[in-house]
């Protein structure tokens, strides 16, 4: 039996979660579909405010596939060091602009499926730019989402995916989206990895984490 919270609750929870977060929406800086998704890319294992410094000036400079795919990985990665794991990152990056101009005609598509096929796009990527570029709804998994969901009794899973499904299951469809960056503000705000703040959270009386290690 998993230790997830009722629905009433964890309806209560995201409606906690709009009134203190009501400007939630994603923090990668982008104008396009592909923006997003290369902004996307660049963010593994570096933080939204450093892809920005990066892609502010990269953007200006490269608009389009083709623009990319005129410089070597070298000259790539050296645009792109700061957000680390450059190497991997940029030839992911050429390699995904060669994909989309043989195969999708140059666009970004539009389905997980095919996002996934693209080099350096797993789900979690493939997650953000159907909800953000495309406004389908999804819910992307990345490591705060997958903490505070599992801390709070939204999800009860120790893998992503099946946090990913709890989720779905759990959350109006409706909100799918909008969760996602809600959980991600709280996970950057309140619920940290290592302290939460959770003498500041207003869902102590529902989080199960706070019931069971805290509030002993």
């Amino acid at each position: 039996m998993k230790n997830i919270l009722a629905k009433e609750k964890i309806k209560k929870v995201i409606d906690i979660l709009m009134e203190l977060y009501p400007d939630a929406k994603a923090e990668l800086n982008y104008s396009n579909p592909f923006e997003l998704l290369i902004a996307t890319i660049l963010s593994a294992q570096c933080t939204d405010v450093q892809v920005n410094r990066t892609t502010e000036k990269l953007f200006k400079e490269l608009k389009t596939p083709e623009d990319y795919l005129k410089l070597t990985d070298e000259e790539l990665g050296e645009r792109i060091r700061s957000c680390g794991f450059y190497k991997t990152k940029s030839k992911n990056i050429l390699s995904t602009c060669r994909l989309l101009i043989e195969k999708f005609n140059g666009q970004v598509p539009n389905t997980i499926e095919e996002l996934m096929t693209l080099p350096g796009v797993g789900r979690k990527t493939a997650n953000v730019v159907l909800s953000n570029a495309f406004s389908i709804p999804a819910i992307a998994v990345d490591t705060h989402v997958f903490r505070v969901s599992n801390r709070i009794g939204l999800a009860d899973s120790d893998n992503v995916l099946e946090t990913e499904k709890d989720l779905m299951n759990n959350i109006d469809k409706s909100m799918w989206s909008k969760a996602h960056h809600l959980l991600i503000f709280h996970g950057r705000r309140i619920c940290k990895a290592r302290k939460p703040l959770c003498q500041k959270c207003p869902l102590t009386d529902y989080c199960i984490y706070y019931k069971e290690e805290v509030n002993k």
